[in-house]
């Protein structure tokens, strides 16, 4: 075959494929049987091995290749990747139904869809390709996953139009794929998977894409990022335009006309959920225009435009076996049922908490105990009641200890507080929970650094305080069981990025008692810096929305801590940074900038920033920087080879400016 025909095959082969392909992973509707699909993508190999300036990165043969990933690199959503509030009850529906009407009128609709219990995604494209996929993370940075996406068979590498468009939607491993993998870990002797969903976490955080494609994960998409340019006016007309690019949308949703008929919807998906080929833990509804969304906002954390109903918990019967106590950064004693076995929600549980010795006294809950045990979706499993009829006289009443299992010091109960606490701020288990708080996700985000090695490391005395973690040197880590060269250079290279967090991060990880992490990025806006929140008066910090008095008290008394301000200092010099990152609320800066107010999209390679440096700049300068060109941009920045969207801002008459013309902005 000469290079031609060649040419000509493989963009026929191609075709085929791709459609066979979405017949059986999208519609579920297989038109050809294995063996002929098998028979043309060798035909596809032989010929892309022969000529290989014809294989493409849409080509059906580049699902699975490459060498391993050292590691995953962070990705900043263009729009913060939201998560939805929860309804729990028909009357949190009602609730959220009379905020919507009392927001935007009578005349609304809602879309309801199944909640697929599995991993927040985002997909780019541009033009039609895929060229990136990542996770949700903390909303606002999420990890690139790209090439374990790309192993995904329901995920098209091309679209079937030339659109540049960001989806959104859950990556998810149907009940048959967790089964089988299990037996096969089973079989292996390693530990199996407790649900699904964890499964599909596990699969999509692998480094090598040939274990992700062995995995057989699957998708649904349920969103566009940003809709602007897309001559699209609600959230029906929006699945259905995904749908129509090739991308596996759910069937099952549905337009209800009023709360009445969501909650027809949700009675209808409760009784078929067991049924599904996969799991669901509750239904999301949404308004379904997008200009009523746009009314409706959002807050912090969640779109007040959309709300998640959460199947009611499940409950089983299980033996209490025993009460362990542990004591938390706070200094909080909390006692911890241990229980035989039982599986719940999707979940093996063998730990259930009991809040606190009130409650243990109240339920009358014993040792030896046979007891209901509740779990809903990622709710901590919780001993609901003691049966009392099953008790055999052998059950062991439960006494709280009256000092401190870690350090020994005398408990005690603060007034009008339930709780023990365990007051030494020299506890061990306080400064180890503390440690393991400052290193989480929402805070420091160190990646490598989890409970059980921040545990072997206070153990072996390398680190006593949050300081110590950047003192870590190579030699010490290295002579520490299951740390091998690999390992603890990546662990260090965490650590060493995790200096140039934005202080919102830091002040959380401190765990300055009442300061989540909502109040943390607040503190961190308003301030700019550790040092000109640190000299905050209580008066000024009180005239802050959202930080009221107990609040502000305790961020007062933090910092006139000796302790705490040497802490601070250590950071300082070992290179924290102690300033804020992020978009600045409106201020004077904003108002007298070139930026504010305007709607500009980046697009080209930048020589003196990264991209992503060059949003946070434009953001903090009181823009809104979006991912697609329309007719609403004010302002294209375009680098070296930039593509489609200078083009389509050119069609459009929008004013654009080279690299120079925008550096050249940020200094006036």
């Amino acid at each position: 075959m000469d290079y031609n025909a060649a040419a000509n095959r493989v963009i026929e082969l191609r075709k085929l494929l791709n459609q066979y392909s979405y017949d059986y992973y999208v519609l579920d509707r297989p038109t050809v049987p294995d063996s002929e699909y098998d028979k043309l993508l060798r035909e596809l190999q032989e010929i892309e091995n022969t000529y290989p300036d014809l294989i493409t990165p849409d080509s059906p043969t580049q699902r699975v290749g490459g060498e391993p990933l050292s590691g995953f690199a962070k990705v900043v959503h263009d729009i913060p990747m939201l998560s939805l509030a929860n309804a729990f009850n028909e009357a949190d529906l009602r609730d959220f139904d009379r905020r919507v009407r009392e927001a935007v009128g009578d005349s609304y609709e809602y879309v309801c869809e199944l909640k697929i219990d599995g991993l927040a995604i985002s997909l780019k494209y541009e033009d039609g390709l895929f060229v990136q996929g990542s996770t949700r993370g903390d909303g606002t940075i999420g990890e690139d996953i790209t090439a374990n996406l790309r192993t995904v068979r329901s995920i098209p590498l091309r679209l079937n139009e030339p659109v540049t468009i960001e989806a959104r939607g859950e990556c998810y491993m149907p009940k048959k794929s967790f089964e089988a993998l299990n037996r096969i870990k089973e079989e292996n002797g390693e530990e199996p998977f407790a649900n699904p969903r964890n499964a599909a976490a596990g699969s999509l955080r692998q480094l090598d894409p040939k274990i992700a494609a062995s995995r057989n994960l699957d998708t649904f998409i349920y969103a566009i990022g940003d809709t602007n340019g897309l001559n699209i006016l609600t959230h029906s007309e929006g699945l259905d335009f995904l749908e129509r690019l090739g991308l596996k949308v759910n069937k099952e949703r549905r337009k209800c006309r009023d709360i009445g008929e969501v909650l027809q919807y949700i009675a209808e998906w409760t009784e078929k959920r067991p049924n599904l080929p996969y799991e669901i833990d509750g239904i999301v509804i949404k308004v379904n225009n997008y200009a009523q969304q746009a009314a409706l906002g959002t807050t912090v954390k969640s779109p007040r435009w959309a709300i998640a109903f959460k199947f009611p918990a499940e409950e089983v019967v299980t033996k209490l076996t025993g009460i362990e106590v542990k004591v938390g950064r706070t200094g909080v004693v909390t006692p911890t049922a241990i229980l035989e076995p039982v599986r719940v929600a999707g979940t093996t549980v063998q730990r259930a908490t009991l809040h606190n010795e009130d409650l243990i006294r109240e339920k009358d809950i014993r040792i030896g105990d046979y007891v209901v045990v509740k779990k809903a979706g990622d709710i901590i499993p919780e001993v609901v009641r003691p049966i009392v009829e099953r008790r055999n006289g052998n059950e062991q009443e439960f006494f709280m200890p009256t000092h401190c299992p870690d350090c020994g010091s005398e408990l005690v109960r603060l007034e009008d507080e339930v709780a023990l606490r365990c007051i030494n701020p020299n506890c061990p288990a306080q400064i180890r929970e503390g440690l393991i708080h400052f290193v989480s996700r929402d805070a420091m985000n160190i990646e490598g650094l989890g409970e059980k090695v921040i545990s072997q490391l206070f153990r072996h005395e390398l680190i006593h305080d949050v300081a110590d973690i950047y003192r870590l040197k190579k030699e010490e880590l290295l002579q520490l069981e299951r740390m091998g060269e690999k390992s603890v250079s990546n662990l260090l290279a965490a650590i060493e990025a995790s200096k140039d967090n934005s202080l919102e991060k830091l002040l959380f990880g401190l765990g300055i008692r009442h300061v989540g992490a909502k109040a943390a990025k607040i503190l961190a806006q308003q301030f700019g810096t550790m040092e000109r929140l640190s000299g905050a008066t209580r008066e000024e910090l009180e005239a802050i929305p959202d930080i009221g008095e107990k609040m502000a008290d305790s961020i007062a008394a933090y910092f006139e801590n000796e302790e705490a301000e040497a802490l601070i200092r250590e950071l300082k010099e070992l290179g924290v940074n102690m300033a804020y990152k992020g978009p600045k609320p409106a201020d004077a800066d904003q108002l007298e900038s070139p930026f504010a107010g305007k709607t500009v999209v980046l697009t080209g390679k930048l020589s003196q920033m990264t991209r992503n440096e060059a949003k946070e700049k434009l953001e903090a300068l009181g823009a809104s920087v979006t991912g697609s060109v329309s007719k609403k941009t004010d302002l294209v920045i375009a680098g070296e080879d930039a593509g489609s969207k200078l083009t389509k801002a050119e069609q459009l008459g929008i004013e654009i400016w080279d690299e120079a013309s925008f550096l050249e902005h940020l200094k006036s």
